[in-house]
């Protein structure tokens, strides 16, 4: 991308590990100034498979691939960004751009969103020959750390019990209408999502609307009620029991609800999501070729625990998929009554 017309701040930023933030451009003025770098990691980073869990679906308001560029809307403790992640498949070099007034901070944290501390080095899958095959296929799978509970787990709570066609519906509709456009020159229809003030004061009848029902609508409400509190978590470090502990706190968080939060704010590597639909049967017919249950999966997995949610994200990504037979979860719209 092209610097400002009127001019370009030029600064090196550096990190004390083998990982780099390098040649970053500052341009002046409000929203439209730009905020840019370049990453570099010691090791390949494939940006579309590492940010892909941040997407809820191909509509999501705020989140958009476009071609080798990955862009984000973001909340940020300092205002809202836009960020635009840019490199090839599997690059050691990328590059990040941001506008708006939490431009700084998102800049700050391209490495931890692009897998800085996600540790692989402990994880050995030789034993098994479809896992060996999927982490060969797919060097450059990192571990992603948002450092953004709120813009987790609300999302998480409106999946909660119903398929991803009414979630992501749910959230695309709540977001386009009480988000904030994305700063900068961010694609059209790019959408911050709404802080923990602005989730609280949508009426009643925008949840119903949305189809959200009144249990998970209350459950946001709790979560924004001590939005600040659920952000100190991330300095408890990447995940675990005690971080699981606090978000379960929240009547209407549970199991579940806490891992898919964790995976992504704080870059969990050892949270399988327990209670899910469809994992527990993509996981057996991967591993062993048959079905299981929650506790079939948890039971195939306990020889990687440590690195139980990097085997998940392996087999995620790998492009299995587990037979197509046996019932479906019907789609319920209340929307209209």
């Amino acid at each position: 991308m092209s610097n400002d017309a009127r001019g370009v701040v030029g600064r090196s930023v550096y990190h004390r590990d083998m990982d780099q933030l390098e040649r970053a451009d500052v341009a002046p003025d409000a929203d439209d100034r730009r905020l840019g770098t370049v990453y570099s990691s010691a090791r390949p980073v494939d940006v579309r498979a590492t940010l892909r869990p941040l997407s809820r679906g191909s509509g999501d308001p705020s989140f958009r691939v476009d071609g080798d560029r990955t862009w984000l809307a973001l909340r940020t403790p300092a205002g809202e960004a836009t960020l635009c992640v840019s490199a090839s498949r599997a690059s050691s070099s990328v590059r990040a751009d941001a506008w708006g007034p939490g431009a700084a901070w998102a800049v700050e944290h391209v490495p931890e969103l692009l897998g800085r501390g996600d540790d692989w080095s402990g994880l050995d899958v030789t034993t098994n020959a479809f896992l060996a095959d999927a982490r060969r296929r797919q060097p450059g799978l990192r571990l992603t750390r948002t450092n953004l509970v709120l813009q987790a787990v609300v999302p998480a709570i409106l999946e909660q019990k119903v398929t991803s066609v009414e979630a992501w519906r749910a959230w695309r509709q709540l977001v386009r209408r009480h988000g904030t456009p994305a700063p900068g020159p961010a694609p059209e229809g790019l959408v911050v999502p709404p802080d923990a003030q602005g989730w609280r004061r949508i009426p009643s009848w925008e949840w119903h609307k949305a189809g959200v029902g009144p249990q998970r609508s209350a459950t946001v409400m709790r979560v924004c009620a001590v939005a600040p509190a659920l952000e100190r978590t991330l300095a408890v470090g990447r995940g675990g029991d005690e971080v699981a502990m606090r978000l379960r706190s929240i009547p209407g968080v549970g199991v579940w609800t806490a891992a898919e939060t964790t995976q992504r704010a704080h870059g969990d590597p050892d949270s399988p999501s327990v209670g899910d639909y469809h994992l527990p049967a993509v996981v057996g017919w991967a591993l062993i070729g048959r079905p299981v249950d929650d506790d079939g999966m948890l039971e195939l997995l306990e020889p990687w625990r440590g690195h139980r949610e990097r085997v998940m994200r392996l087999i995620t990504g790998s492009g299995f998929s587990k037979p197509r037979f046996g019932p479906r979860m019907t789609i319920q719209d209340h929307r209209s009554h």
